[in-house]
């Protein structure tokens, strides 16, 4: 089928379905814009939502329970699908709705190129028909005039009283008309032919053929829509990979989610260390009473010949009882010794490892400092290498400190680890009046042969490495003297405090680990550490 010739007199239907078609492009580009707002906004949405429930966290905060990391595993894989979102709005606004407003464009030009020559070629059929149609009309009035000519000069030549001069006069007349007419008949037979001619022109060739063209614009069109209606299905199929893989990333971590593990972390976090309380020994307030052997009450128990201590009893209790109630709030210790056993333990552990990552920065620093200097030295143009001798000392100074502190914290988590294994070696038999070999329990959970200890100050804790060292009678030889260059506190147990400037001698050198053994003239031993002192060793007792 074909509109030029099927319809060679729709012009004004074909210029209203022309417009139909540009105004339904329009309007399915305006759905797509809408819809790729949406998706936008979803995923905008989407993206606040993630944002909301997974906050900035610090170091401490991160989440360990699988629960917890499956759901953040959720909520980042729900990220992921929210770009995929985005990408479909993108891809949606440059590859459909974007290509169908450039087309739409071009449609309206050539839509309005076709129509303006079509209405050329019917303003030149009617400009041949108004000269036909003139022409026409000339011919006819011509004619008529030539008939009047004729009937006026029958009737002078009839007429008896008619001079010769007014029958010559109609005589002309009638010439002049009758050729008038003659002439207005030919040119009426040209501008009729030339009328057929252009007419046939224009409804066999001019408006067939943009008639056609206004087809093959309308085909393209319906074309055109076809491919955006298939980009706008594929834009949405190519994402579906990707959003599956969010999907069962989602499946993924909700198997992850593991019910014992979670309860192994709140074990490991909440953990005390502590031994549960035992069992209140009974305390027989009737012994000055007097009895006789038929009295059915209660025996005197076992240790009726010690005499309990009230106070003690109930210092006890007051010490045991919170672990069923609520803590007591403690100051925070440098020591972290206010903490249960098993929280200062791991709290240790972490403080030392951050301790030794911070060691091993300054020591990396330490070693590019000597680089550089020993570059500088080979190449004074470079540089002056005493420049870089105060960030060498502070480098060693922050490393002397730092070992300081690692061995501090180690004495602290060697002591915490003693404790926890001498508290598991002494742990009581379960029978039901918790009978052992000792008949007291001290502060520290252990127990004594000598009810007299009660009032005594609680024993020292277990000692560290550096406590079995001093158990030796014979002092050790002085090899040496050292002048204190800095001032240290001894805070742990096994150094030693000193002043600045004050003299010490010497009693047993570095063996590697930062510390020099050392004595007052008081004669209190200890340990100091190397980088505090200016040592000086005798050299007779150098190889003794």
């Amino acid at each position: 089928m074909s509109w030029g010739t099927d319809l060679w007199d729709q012009f004004d239907n074909l210029d209203k379905h022309s417009q139909w078609g540009i105004d339904f492009l329009e309007r399915f580009a305006k759905f797509v814009k809408e819809r790729l707002e949406i998706e936008q906004t979803y995923a905008k949405q989407l993206r606040n939502l993630v944002k909301k429930y997974c906050p900035k966290r610090s170091k401490d905060d991160e989440p360990r329970f699988t629960s917890c990391l499956s759901f953040y595993s959720i909520l980042n894989e729900l990220n992921d699908y929210a770009g995929q979102r985005e990408v479909v709005a993108e891809e949606m606004g440059h590859n459909v709705y974007g290509e169908l407003m450039r087309y739409s464009q071009d449609v309206k030009l050539e839509r309005k190129h076709h129509l303006q020559e079509g209405r050329k070629a019917q303003q030149y059929l009617d400009q041949c028909w108004k000269q036909m149609d003139n022409s026409k009309k000339k011919f006819e009035r011509e004619c008529r005039e030539a008939e009047k000519s004729q009937v006026m000069y029958e009737r002078l030549d009839n007429d008896i009283n008619a001079t010769k001069s007014e029958v010559e006069k109609a005589k002309s007349q009638l010439y002049l008309r009758t050729h008038m007419a003659d002439e207005s008949k030919n040119e009426y037979a040209a501008q009729l032919q030339n009328f057929n001619s252009e007419q046939w022109k224009h409804y066999n060739v001019a408006i067939p053929q943009i008639f056609k063209n206004l087809q093959d614009m309308d085909e393209r069109r319906t074309v055109k829509l076809g491919e955006t209606y298939r980009s706008f299905a594929e834009v949405e199929r190519r994402v579906i990979p990707i959003v599956s893989k969010c999907l069962e990333g989602m499946v993924t971590a909700g198997k992850a989610v593991d019910e014992r593990r979670d309860s192994g972390i709140v074990v490991e976090a909440f953990k005390s260390g502590f031994e549960p309380p035992g069992d209140f020994p009974f305390e027989d307030f009737s012994q000055n009473i007097y009895r006789t052997g038929s009295d059915g009450t209660i025996g005197t128990p076992k240790n009726e010949g010690v005499k309990p201590d009230p106070k003690h009893s109930m210092s006890k209790a007051k010490n045991k009882l919170w672990l069923f109630g609520k803590k007591p709030k403690a100051p925070t210790l440098e020591d972290l010794s206010h903490l249960p056993p098993e929280q200062r333990r791991k709290k240790l552990q972490q403080r030392i490892e951050e301790l030794n990552k911070e060691l091993q920065k300054e020591m990396d620093q330490r070693d590019a400092l000597n680089k550089m200097k020993d570059v500088y030295e080979k190449n004074p143009q470079m540089g002056d290498p005493s420049s870089l001798q105060p960030k060498i000392s502070e480098t060693i100074c922050n490393m002397e400190r730092l070992r300081s502190e690692i061995h501090k914290n180690e004495s602290w988590l060697s002591e915490v680890e003693g404790k926890q294994s001498s508290r598991s070696d002494r742990r009581p038999s379960a029978d039901v009046n918790h009978h052992v070999p000792h008949g007291r329990e001290s502060p520290e959970g252990s127990y004594t042969d000598d009810p007299t200890q009660e009032h005594r100050s609680p024993p020292q804790p277990d000692h560290h490495e550096f406590d079995d060292e001093f158990d030796d009678d014979d002092p050790l030889p002085v090899i040496g003297h050292c002048k204190a260059l800095y001032a240290f506190d001894g805070q742990n147990e096994g150094t030693l405090v000193m002043k600045e400037d004050e003299v010490l001698y010497v009693i047993e050198e570095d063996k590697g680990d930062g510390w020099t053994r050392a004595r007052k003239q008081s004669g209190e031993e200890g340990y100091v550490p190397t980088s505090y002192v200016d040592i000086t060793v005798e050299k007779n007792s150098k190889g003794s």
